[in-house]
């Protein structure tokens, strides 16, 4: 078991080795468009990226159905492991829509054997889901 200040050096010290591994610039909440934004988990028994739609109702709603319009164009030509779910909880309950992409092994952010096998699923995944963006971003936001 790590202490909370052992469990913070070690998040640190993975999100700078990342950052150093993969040095570019990342989307993430610089999407220009409200409530829509990309993100990297990692924690203790999983990693994922994801999509999330955080906004009032009405922007969730507008965005998630131009997104499920999409949803052939990225499933077929970018992130075929990617799971659209509408009514996402996070752990503070606060209800979100996301799509994401979890990486399919066993992985913790405790263990650095596992950190290289996240930051190429990180690289890769994260890639394909901005190029993605960046191709239907005018339908997305239309």
């Amino acid at each position: 078991m790590f202490s909370k200040e052992e469990s913070r050096r070690l998040r640190e010290e993975f999100w700078t080795s990342f950052g150093k591994s993969f040095p570019r610039k990342w989307v993430l909440y610089d999407t220009k468009l409200k409530g829509f934004s990309f993100k990297f988990h990692f924690d203790n028994r999983t990693a994922l990226v994801a999509l999330d739609l955080e906004d009032d109702l009405e922007h969730r709603i507008k965005y998630w159905e131009k997104l499920v319009a999409l949803k052939s164009i990225l499933l077929d030509d970018y992130l075929p492991e990617a799971i659209y779910d509408e009514e996402y909880f996070l752990e503070n309950k606060k209800e979100i829509s996301r799509i994401y992409v979890p990486l399919e092994q066993k992985v913790s952010i405790h263990n650095k054997n596992s950190w290289q096998d996240v930051m190429v699923f990180f690289n890769t995944h994260m890639s394909l889901f901005e190029a993605f963006f960046e191709e239907y971003k005018e339908v997305i936001e239309g």
